[in-house]
């Protein structure tokens, strides 16, 4: 595995061991105290490590700037905080959330596996049972007449939210906070509305989705 990460991290003693042993796995790491000039290093990364703790700018900020600006390149987050508001935090831009302290061989399979992914996506598009996805694009039609199919705003942004997540189960809390930008209230039925809304528009029989699979009790997932 090789390629070029961007790690920013502002205490020497914990960033000097990591940077040694990412580059002894072969990748290039550009190391930033602070995320001040995270978005000028970012430019030709493959992936970004990124602490929450940080002088100024806190790592949710930096984190959310760099996914706003670079959507295709991996953000890591690194982090002390073990609570689930944290990491639901974290984890509505971020791709992966890794606790302190960690073993760096689960560091490096994590990269490894937030890379892989990062380069099975291409420009071809994607195709979910009666419809195909052109994710460059940010366009949904069907399969077979071309036809596109128009979503809402925040429609687009939970189907695109869940499908940079293909597979795998998000909870409501995710979605929402994810989406929303401000923490779920349990019996919010305001995500569930919209994924309604959203297989009536996306699946072939919306009482038998195919596209949307509801996992009771935890939350949705795009089947792959």
């Amino acid at each position: 595995m090789s390629g070029t990460l961007l790690y920013i991290e502002d205490d020497p003693q914990i960033a000097g061991p990591v940077a040694r042993d990412l580059k002894d796995r072969g990748y290039a790491v550009r190391w930033l105290q602070s995320g001040e000039r995270a978005v000028e290093e970012a430019d030709g990364c493959q992936l970004v490590i990124l602490d929450v703790m940080l002088p100024g700018l806190d790592g949710f900020t930096v984190g959310q700037r760099l996914k706003k600006i670079f959507p295709d390149i991996p953000i890591l987050m690194l982090s002390a905080r073990t609570s689930i508001d944290d990491k639901l935090q974290g984890l509505g831009f971020a791709d992966d959330y890794l606790t302190k302290p960690f073993h760096p061989d689960e560091l490096a399979a994590r990269i490894g596996v937030l890379l892989r992914r990062a380069g099975s996506i291409s420009s071809s598009p994607l195709s979910l049972g009666h419809l195909t996805v052109y994710e460059e694009e940010n366009r949904i039609v069907l399969a077979e007449s071309g036809e596109e199919i128009p979503l809402t705003g925040k429609q687009f942004q939970i189907f695109f939210y869940l499908l940079r997540h293909l597979g795998q189960i998000m909870t409501k809390e995710q979605i929402y906070e994810a989406v929303w930008g401000e923490p779920y209230m349990e019996g919010d039925k305001t995500l569930m509305v919209h994924i309604r809304y959203l297989r009536e528009k996306l699946e072939k029989d919306p009482a038998m989705p195919e596209i949307i699979e509801t996992v009771r009790g935890i939350g949705y997932r795009v089947k792959a």
